[in-house]
């Protein structure tokens, strides 16, 4: 299971982390992915990070937005700075095993986060 947290509301040009407790997962072969979905949009992909750390992000949040993992504690992290009202979303976290499919695809993901808003205001 997955548990995402750190969510609220926050103005446009600040800061929010997010957290993500896994549970029940290999969590350290597992890659982590952060997605959001805002309404009437479809869930998109934000960034992710593989069990060796590599990361990718989504065009609209490079520069803004770090994922990040410890293992030790089976938790991965999405630091989100300068929001903009555009960041506005849902925000779920998902774990997939190793080859299970290519990671930008929902579908490849073996488990969801129940998702955590985000709300940023302009």
């Amino acid at each position: 299971q997955l548990q995402a947290s750190g969510g609220g509301l926050v103005q446009a040009g600040g800061s929010l982390r997010l957290s993500c407790l896994a549970s029940g997962v290999n969590f350290r072969i597992s890659t982590m992915s952060w997605y959001r979905q805002a309404p009437g949009e479809q869930r998109e992909l934000v960034a992710h990070i593989t069990s060796s750390g590599t990361t990718t992000y989504a065009d609209s949040v490079k520069g803004r937005f770090t994922i990040s993992r410890v293992n030790a504690r089976n938790t991965v992290y999405l630091q989100m700075n300068s929001l903009k009202p555009e960041d506005t979303a849902v925000y779920y976290c998902a774990s997939k095993r190793p080859y299970s499919g290519a990671y930008y695809l929902p579908q490849s993901y073996d488990y969801w986060g129940q998702g955590t808003l985000v709300t940023v205001s302009s």
